[in-house]
């Protein structure tokens, strides 16, 4: 059996979908099903239940698929320690990836490195954090990018960013014109909030505690991308990372603003299975993201015009504890996409949001 369909299989499996998996492989969707069912021909059964949807692997599909997963696995180890002879750099690098790190960021990042190894590929999907974490247990992920990322047990972290949060504004507001801001100067304000599930709010409450502010929380979001669309047509304030907002400050739609007297950092990570051997380009991969910033700032470099400033206090300038954001499990929630670098197009209607009640008091740390 040829293996190319073997692998065509796999990913059909993976995804839990014929045509997600034939797009992996550059064929059509009919071209994967004729290939599964050429399989289930060969091994006389089904491994594939297509009265479900989304379908579902067979008992006998499952035990081929993790077979035939594994194998794979030893295939491309053994096929990358023969390239390494000759310093060649081949094969595909999974990539999972919460869908904040920056979509323009990651398209400059796989373009430079399919430039720089023409025979290896990157394959990124976008997901939620947990999701994150599970196909990197379950070897369907080699490398995971995350905000917050997890340390010890299963899983090895590498840092790699380091974003600073600011407030954000819609154009009107009254501190828009701000070059910076104290924080107790965010008192008050309606605020648009992260999910209580996710790691990023929970570090903002507990900064928010520290600094003996309150704010009013009238919609709370589980993805970065609603909270701007909430912001822009004018439901509250938030705090978020820095480079997810350029853009839209770069074209006048909001405004970021930093924050004077006190520091806070989303850290962004690399995270892979403990113990997986990485490969030869799964490691170029990783020296690409850490070691070349100038992709990094051509993807946030944005020309634009500066509105007139208004002053601001002195700054206090002071970190978060220990010198730098903690790190813990988690992350905001994106939206499902397709494999390969496309745009998710995750729903952005105000409408949707999940309301908090009216007024959250946040009072000192203990």
């Amino acid at each position: 059996m040829h293996l190319r369909v073997v692998e065509i299989f796999c990913d059909v499996a993976q995804l839990r979908s014929f045509s997600k998996g034939a797009a992996v492989h550059g064929v059509s969707q009919s071209s994967a099903s004729q290939a599964v069912h050429l399989l289930e021909q060969r091994l006389g059964t089904e491994l594939i239940d297509r009265s479900k949807r989304p379908f579902e692997l067979t008992p006998a599909g499952q035990v081929y698929y993790d077979g035939c997963r594994d194998l794979l696995e030893r295939y491309r180890a053994i096929e990358d320690q023969v390239q390494q002879i000759h310093n060649r750099v081949v094969g595909t690098v999974r990539v999972a990836a919460i869908y904040s790190v920056g979509l323009m960021q990651m398209e400059l990042y796989v373009k430079e490195f399919e430039e720089r190894y023409p025979h290896a590929h990157v394959r990124l999907e976008y997901l939620h954090p947990d999701e994150v974490y599970a196909q990197l247990l379950a070897d369907e992920a080699d490398l995971g990018l995350v905000s917050f990322p997890r340390r010890g047990g299963d899983f090895a972290s590498m840092e790699w960013q380091e974003q600073p949060i600011v407030l954000v504004v819609p154009p009107g507001h009254r501190l828009a014109r701000r070059h910076s801001i104290m924080i107790r100067e965010l008192a008050g304000e309606d605020y648009v909030g992260f999910t209580r599930d996710l790691t990023i709010r929970r570090e903002v409450d507990r900064w928010l505690k520290r600094h003996r502010v309150s704010v009013n929380v009238v919609h709370e979001f589980d993805n970065i991308e609603n909270i701007k669309r909430a912001i822009e047509v004018g439901s509250g304030v938030a705090l978020l990372p820095g480079p997810t907002v350029r853009q839209e400050a770069a074209v006048g739609s909001l405004a970021a603003v930093p924050l004077d007297d006190a520091r806070l950092f989303r850290p962004l990570g690399i995270v892979h299975k403990r113990h997986k051997q990485l490969t030869n380009a799964m490691q170029k991969l990783v020296e690409l993201l850490r070691h070349n910033p100038a992709t990094h700032d051509r993807a946030d470099h944005v020309a634009a015009a500066a509105p007139p400033a208004e002053p601001s206090p002195a700054p206090a300038v002071e970190r978060n504890a220990g010198g730098a954001a903690p790190a813990a499990g988690g992350g905001e929630r994106p939206s499902r996409a397709t494999p390969r670098v496309k745009s998710p197009r995750g729903k952005v209607a105000v409408a949707g949001a999940r309301h908090a009640p009216k007024r959250v008091c946040l009072p000192p740390e203990q």
